[in-house]
């Protein structure tokens, strides 16, 4: 496998990897902007603690199928260097 095949993985498993936790706070911080924006209440709070929340669920939820999907990549990782030096 071609070391740009191998920077190419990489950049997918670290998008899949950190796409459920972005885009849920993503999410979450625009819901509580627009209600924010609505009622002119602008505390700092009011953001930061949903936003810390659902990313702690979210790493509840999916952070056993994230760490197998990175395990299984270094797993590859090793394999080839393995393959390599051989």
């Amino acid at each position: 496998m071609p070391l740009l095949a191998l920077a190419d993985r990489m950049l997918w498993v670290t998008a899949l990897v950190a796409a459920p936790v972005l885009l849920s706070s993503l999410a979450v911080g625009l819901v509580i902007g627009l209600v924010q924006a609505a009622t002119s209440v602008n505390e700092q709070t009011l953001t930061f603690v949903p936003k810390l929340a659902i990313t702690a669920l979210v790493l509840v939820m999916f952070g056993a199928s994230m760490m197998a999907l990175v395990g299984d990549f270094t797993q590859d990782i090793f394999a080839h260097i393995a393959a390599i030096s051989r």
